[in-house]
């Protein structure tokens, strides 16, 4: 076989495979997370901030995505209105100095994805009150004010998680978040006690001696971390029942070397390293989703993505499992079986293919908006190319909501517009606050699971018509679509177009 031909040959399998896996489901949690910490947006004030934020928000509403993972909180600070913790200098440059023009990225960002019809949720980090590189830190930092409740490891500063005065302020400032934005998740990321430097034990001597009680130290450490997720779960709730609480731990759980029922890997460990029992916090219900950061290559001889992705769908069903998907990773190496492609198509059908898989989250959010190796593009072209609702959570709410009523297609100023009427709601949970538009040609079957038919998930309560000359007929059906996106029963409505 000539050389032109195997790569004539290798792109149609690729053609092929793409088009395999890009049937989706018409539920999918299809995340991208937008990070503060590598200081992309520090300093570079608020008009320059937005410009950026609305173009990587447009195209990554272009390839699918519909839930954003927003950084707010990075070491004890806020890129947010705060009355316990000061600006972050991630955003201003200096810690406590408050952006000028004065603006809430969080408030912002909240409404500018909801117009675009994605979820935000609020991301922060519990345990860091200093990264590496904070040399100075404001006099209003929680840090500052109680040094004896943090302990220094290496260049970090750790808010000590045995200490249960720390949980109560952390949760005070989740509780804070969730009550004044309507936000739609309160996300952690991986970093519980800190990640382990060879020599360096963990500081936390006074806080075991006061608290430990005798029990082996790793036993209470991880306890430490099981309290704080069981309150932080409980308070999100509290304060608004609907409001989803999620983690994002590190890709490997345990090594099969020190448990029998671990991953054939050989990395860091959640469990043993950083002292978080995710698989326990799944299991009880501690969480509302999990996105371990299998951020890995297919074929990584310490941690082969195939490996842990069967391993997190064997284990961790309990919640809907999404995968945390490195972009750059994942375009970079070749696929083990068909070295002509990337890893996209097999890590894509890995994911669409095994149980209790419910999407996936993009690291990280920019590298999709620039469309690094097409992945954007392709994500808009084949995976995502139906419109997708999210994942149901029957333990937080099950019951739909009432269907739209008055459904009826009026001639306008504007055009012909399809208009409907919110459904009457006992309650906030009860409410509609998005409406899915379908389109059938005539004559075919009405069929709300297929995706295909979605042209629309919008807040309105309007949908303007494609009216050419008024020779086709199509049914709409509209159903409404409650804060978890339990759907109502759809209503039809014919109309010649």
């Amino acid at each position: 076989m000539t050389k032109k031909l195997f790569l004539l040959v290798a792109l149609c399998c690729m053609n092929l495979m793409l088009h395999a896996h890009s049937t989706a489901p018409k539920r999918e949690f299809r995340g991208a997370w937008i990070q503060a910490v590598n200081g992309q947006w520090q300093g570079i004030g608020r008009d320059a901030m937005q410009a950026e934020l609305t173009r990587e928000l447009n195209a990554l509403q272009a390839d699918g995505i519909n839930a954003i993972l927003f950084q707010v909180r990075v070491e004890g600070d806020a890129l947010y209105e705060s009355q316990y913790e000061p600006w972050s200098r991630y955003l201003t440059g200096q810690q406590g100095l408050p952006p000028s023009p004065y603006w809430d990225p969080l408030a912002w960002m909240v409404e500018q994805c909801h117009a675009r019809g994605m979820e935000l949720h609020a991301w922060i980090n519990p345990y860091r009150a200093k990264t590496k590189g904070t040399t100075a830190m404001a006099t209003s930092h929680y840090a500052i004010k109680h040094p004896e409740r943090c302990f220094r490891y290496e260049d970090l500063m750790i808010f000590d998680p045995g200490l249960p005065e720390n949980r109560h302020f952390i949760c005070l400032v989740a509780a804070d978040i969730v009550r004044r934005y309507d936000v739609d998740g309160l996300h952690i990321d991986d970093y519980f006690y800190p990640y382990p430097v060879a020599g360096v034990p963990i500081p936390d001597d006074a806080a075991y001696a006061a608290y430990g009680q005798g029990r082996d130290r790793g036993d209470w450490r991880r306890d430490n971390v099981n309290q704080f997720i069981r309150e932080l779960y409980d308070v999100v709730h509290i304060t608004k029942p609907w409001v989803k609480f999620g983690v994002s731990p590190f890709g490997i759980y345990r090594n099969q070397r020190v448990w029998s029922e671990g991953s054939a890997t050989n990395g860091l460990q959640n469990y043993d390293d950083l002292y978080a029992d995710v698989l326990l916090w799944v299991n009880e219900g501690w969480v509302d989703y999990n996105i371990p950061q299998i951020y890995w290559e297919i074929g990584n001889k310490a941690a082969d993505y195939d490996t842990l992705i069967r391993w997190w769908s064997n284990h961790a069903y309990a919640r809907p499992l999404y995968i945390g998907q490195d972009v750059e990773r994942t375009i970079r190496f070749a696929d083990p079986q068909n070295p002509e492609q990337n890893q996209m198509p097999r890590k894509m059908a890995l994911q669409r293919g095994l149980p209790g898989i419910y999407g996936s989250c993009q690291w990280y959010a920019r590298a999709v908006a620039d469309d690094k190796g097409q992945y954007g593009s392709i994500l808009r072209d084949y995976y995502h190319r139906t419109k997708a609702l999210q994942p149901q959570m029957p333990w937080i709410d099950k019951k739909a909501p009432g269907k739209p009523r008055k459904v009826k297609p009026v001639w306008t100023e504007d055009g012909y517009i399809l208009f409907w009427t919110a459904p009457k709601a006992k309650d906030e949970m009860d409410e509609a606050r998005q409406y899915v538009v379908y389109r059938f040609e005539n004559g075919e079957h009405v069929n709300l699971d297929n995706p295909a038919n979605i042209i629309a998930i919008t807040p309105n309560t309007f949908f303007k018509l494609p009216y050419t000359d008024g020779s086709t007929k199509y049914t709409y059906v509209v159903s409404s679509l409650d804060r978890l996106q339990n759907e109502s029963k759809g209503v039809k409505a014919k109309v010649k177009l």
